[in-house]
């Protein structure tokens, strides 16, 4: 800018010399002007060349890299959410990008995929799901210049492996108030009319704990709110985070027996419930994004009540855009709780979709108030799983909903 002010003023000066002069001579007074326009001219563009090179060198820098977890980038739900975002992002920002799949579901596999990708130049790692909580503890430390994006990994998670702390600037995770995103959808489900209850959690894992728990207390609260005193919920976790013939002939079983709406909560699991329900005609409620697309889409038109969503995707664009931007200094070493930032239900990292089927019972307006009553804390959820057994054989107490707790299926 001062380059620029200078060049004007000496333009003004020698024009302002010549005519002072009693020059007559325009031609010369043009060809300066031109001259030291041209001049002014090139400077600036050699201006804008450097700081474009150097934008585009910074955003170069950046490389990108997203682990599977447990499933793959066609599992519907964590591992798909996490890659779309992530490709969506940096294709939008010209930023190179890829995915690995561990061989198997091993930590050792984790680490390796991960080292693969540093080892191959990226140098943020993004990894959905709990179980990169080893494979972050083992490798953060070695690669301190290498950013590590974690969703869903807590601080228990972290040191589960025994009595350590951890602590590292390279590393940030976001875990999600799942117990929010259920209590919502139990909430949703009674006032909308459903009395048969099931949970069908993936494996007993905190984040799927907290879902269950949340519904549970959603669907008790509404319970008692209507009035209704035989809610029934039936509760199991699959042992896995995908469905199959046996898990899907519990699920048989349950509809069978009458239940209306089975909330399928963990990865690709929600398959059998799925499969189950449109044998009868029933229903199913998707996690962790908006299920309604796929489950409808796939097993019948209407299944899906609605989803007990968290936001994967929110998340995955504020770190990249953060560590694009040079603010990584704003989040690193963090583990960030994220749940309701609003009153407003739309701007929060949990909610329920706009496909949710509102009806009498439940309206926007009813999900709306709902949304306030949790954000300002004239209704809360209990999220403590501390004290739950390692099959997840409990819930809190209820007032009205009779739970029952059938354990795990699978191993």
């Amino acid at each position: 800018m001062k380059k620029k002010l200078l060049v004007l003023t000496l333009i003004f000066l020698m024009a302002f010399s010549l005519f002072a002069c009693g020059g007559n001579n325009n031609t010369t007074t043009e060809e300066a002007t031109e001259e030291t326009t041209e001049e002014a001219t090139e400077e600036s563009t050699e201006e804008a060349t450097e700081e474009t090179t150097e934008e585009t060198a910074e955003a170069t820098d950046m490389k990108v890299a997203m682990v599977t977890d447990y499933g793959d980038i066609t599992d519907q739900s964590f591992n798909q959410t996490t890659y779309e975002a992530c490709k969506a992002y940096c294709d939008s920002n010209g930023i190179e990008f890829t995915y690995k799949k561990p061989a198997t579901d091993a930590d050792a596999d984790r680490i390796s995929s991960i080292e693969e990708a540093i080892e191959d130049g990226f140098n943020v790692i993004v990894m959905p799901g709990y179980a990169f909580a080893e494979a972050i503890y083992q490798v953060a430390p070695l690669y301190p210049d290498v950013k590590f994006v974690a969703l869903d990994v807590s601080e228990g998670d972290l040191t589960a492996y025994g009595a350590r702390e951890f602590k590292a600037d390279n590393v940030y995770s976001a875990v999600y108030q799942e117990e929010l995103a259920g209590y919502m959808a139990g909430y949703a489900a009674v006032k909308l009319g459903y009395t048969k209850l099931g949970f069908l959690g993936g494996m007993a894992v905190p984040a799927v704990q907290r879902y269950g728990y949340g519904f549970v207390q959603g669907a008790d609260a509404a319970a008692q709110e209507n009035n209704i005193a035989d809610v029934e919920c039936k509760y199991v976790y699959g042992g896995q985070f995908f469905g199959d013939a046996d898990i899907t002939a519990v699920m048989d079983t349950w509809y069978g027996a009458g239940t209306e709406v089975v909330f399928a909560c963990g990865g690709g699991i929600f398959t059998s419930a799925a499969e189950a329900a449109a044998k009868t005609n029933a229903k199913v409620i998707g996690v962790d994004v908006d299920q309604a697309a796929i489950i409808d889409g796939g097993y019948g038109e209407g299944m899906t009540v609605t989803s007990a969503m968290k936001g994967l995707a929110p998340t995955v664009n504020t770190l990249l855009l953060a560590i694009q931007n040079g603010e990584w200094d704003d989040y690193k070493g963090q583990i960030q709780t994220l749940g309701l930032i609003s009153d407003a239900p739309e701007l929060n990292y949990v909610q329920l979709p706009e496909s949710t089927q509102w009806a009498d019972g439940f309206q926007q307006a009813d999900y709306e108030k709902l949304v306030k009553e949790l954000y300002d804390g004239t209704r809360t959820v209990d999220a403590a799983t501390d004290s739950v057994p390692a099959d997840g054989s409990a819930t809190p107490e209820t007032k009205v909903v009779k739970v029952d707790h059938q354990g795990t299926i699978k191993g």
